[in-house]
């Protein structure tokens, strides 16, 4: 039994993961502990996992920071991100802790409070106890028990009643250790009503060693808030990132989600959007761009509870070599949610024989005034594009990578960040090129 020696591990260091951590998280650990015992990590035999068996990442020696011994390593001086006018500041998390910088500039509007779950419950008890641990329901999940009982910090973004972030801010999630690693990290985004912000996180592993990490998020949007989330992961290939991704929207809230796969090694992503209010709106965006032996799988459900709500959902997939796409989408329309507006499209775009690709796309439908559909195609390059292009001289390659870059266009569009949108497309074009995914600033990957 792969999840035993978890089980022994957290009843042998309960005391000692306690007290590297807050009473919010430790409050949570031994309900998680009793969801985990019952459940296990998920399965292939599990319908959502089915083709993923994720639980055999952790049939392995992997080492657990309980002691919180420090990583020795200043991010601020290894990693400088060159998309110019990101953010106000950068923050870090190394592996699963947030990196404090005393000297560090905030520039945020007054009473926001962007940093390390630590600070935060200092600063704002009630509301993180109020908030923490309720999105991400660990009672029904397995892998997000897992992670509930062995987080010992994480980054949290609270901005108060009415206030409007106009810079974007950044998170980077730096991977180091000298051993195989497992890492659990949590992020948690409270945005009260008529707010406004936008949320780039970044993952990067900087050793060759291999990488197990959880990551759980919440995202609360109250009335009129507005949350752009978006992902950029350039990991190597011997990290597995299993992600879990919880919203609860109320009326005339929007959030937009973003995920982006440059470079990965295993990669899942759980999303679950929760629309409460009525005139929420959500936007889903997701690219993978695989080659080798990758894998990227996402699992979105889409819960539409209240009325006038509308939800969009694209995910686009790019397989080469003898990478695996893998996409599960599921859009509930609960029996009082008249008036909902919800699509569902996903694309793939097969360039190797060798490649696989899994898709399932799904409709549930109780309420009768509703306009929804769902589409799905997985093909190769269009033959008669290709020969265009070769007839005006371009050679065969470089005409195949034009259009590889042009099938993942409408992903990269749903970003509402312009210098963003523009590194990407550089980063895109180098990633069908071979070339190292990597920050050109970043001095530890040079």
């Amino acid at each position: 039994m792969i999840e035993q020696q978890y089980i022994d591990l957290f009843q042998a260091y309960r005391k000692e993961i306690d007290k590297s951590s807050i009473d919010v998280m430790n409050e949570h650990r031994d309900a998680a502990f009793e969801t985990f015992k019952e459940m296990g990590f998920p399965t292939s035999k599990d319908e959502e996992y089915i083709h993923s068996n994720i639980s055999l990442a952790f049939d392995a020696d992997l080492g657990l920071n309980i002691r919180d011994i420090p990583i020795p390593v200043n991010p601020y001086d290894t990693f400088k991100c060159d998309v110019p006018n990101l953010a106000t500041n950068l923050h870090f998390l190394v592996n699963d802790r947030y990196y404090e910088n005393k000297n560090q500039v905030e520039g945020l509007p007054e009473g926001v409070y962007a940093g390390g779950m630590r600070g935060f419950a200092k600063q704002y008890p009630a509301i993180v106890k109020k908030y923490y641990g309720q999105g991400g329901d660990y009672s029904k999940n397995g892998l997000v028990a897992y992670n509930t009982m062995f987080a010992p910090d994480g980054f949290v973004l609270y901005i108060p009643k009415g206030v409007k972030i106009d810079k974007p801010l950044q998170l980077i999630n730096i991977l180091r250790g000298g051993v195989d690693l497992n890492v659990n990290r949590r992020i948690l985004i409270i945005a009260e009503a008529n707010t406004k912000a936008k949320l780039l996180i970044c993952d990067h592993a900087l050793d060759d060693v291999h990488f197990v990490v959880t990551q759980v998020t919440e995202i609360f949007v109250d009335e009129s808030a507005e949350i752009d989330f978006y992902e950029l992961e350039e990991n190597s290939t011997k990290v597995t990132r299993l992600s879990s991704l919880y919203t609860a929207q109320q009326s005339k809230s929007n959030v937009i989600t973003s995920n982006i796969a440059l470079h990965n090694g295993y990669t899942r992503n759980n999303y679950r959007f929760r629309l409460l209010g009525e005139e929420a709106h959500a936007t889903i965006g997701g690219l993978a761009i695989t080659d080798k032996n990758q894998r990227v799988d996402n699992y979105a459900f889409l819960d539409h509870v209240s009325p006038n709500c509308t939800s969009n959902e694209l995910f686009k997939y790019v397989l080469q070599d003898s990478s695996t796409g893998v996409f599960c989408g599921k859009i509930l329309v609960e029996k009082d949610a008249q008036k909902t507006l919800a699509y569902q499209t996903n694309r793939n775009l097969i360039a190797s024989p060798d490649a696989k690709m899994y898709a399932k796309p799904q409709l549930e439908i109780y309420a009768d005034d509703v306009k929804c559909s769902h589409g799905l195609t997985t093909g190769h390059l269009d033959h008669e594009a290709l020969f265009y292009l070769r007839a005006r001289g371009i050679p065969k390659e470089e005409a195949e990578m034009m259009l590889m870059v042009a099938f993942t266009k409408d992903v990269v569009e749903l970003i509402n960040i312009e210098s963003l949108k523009e590194r990407l497309e550089y980063l895109i074009d180098k990633r069908f090129r071979g070339e190292l995914m990597r920050c050109g600033n970043c001095e530890v990957c040079k």
